[in-house]
């Protein structure tokens, strides 16, 4: 599986935004997850996926300071896009990550 990241219209990377400013055990950690995903597909170890609302889902996995979400979207059926990233600090999933991934989706999707 290829694993993409969403991007604005001016080029820029919110996701690579995120993980850049995240501590370098952490960038490690979102390094291991993108590759394994490209490497193992949706059979990646020590890495859940669930969905969240329509086509957009999310990958789930712990990194040493607390568990981190990635809302995707699967396009060409072998392209994953990942919209949305952001620590998990409740049980449910935010309101504004869930319509920031949405917004980020529909974009990518053109709907």
């Amino acid at each position: 599986m290829k694993v993409a990241f969403y991007e604005t219209v001016s080029g820029r990377s919110p996701i690579e935004d995120f993980i850049v400013a995240l501590p370098k055990i952490e960038q490690a950690r979102f390094a291991e997850v993108f590759e394994g995903i490209e490497k193992y597909g949706f059979g990646c170890p020590r890495v859940q996926f669930r969905q969240l609302r329509g086509k957009l889902w999310e990958v789930k996995f712990n990194a040493i300071s607390g568990g981190y979400r990635v809302a995707y979207v699967v396009i060409e059926s072998d392209t994953m896009v990942w919209l949305h990233a952001f620590k998990k600090k409740t049980q449910k999933t935010p309101v504004s990550d869930l319509e920031v991934a949405e917004k980020r989706m529909k974009e990518v999707l053109k709907l």
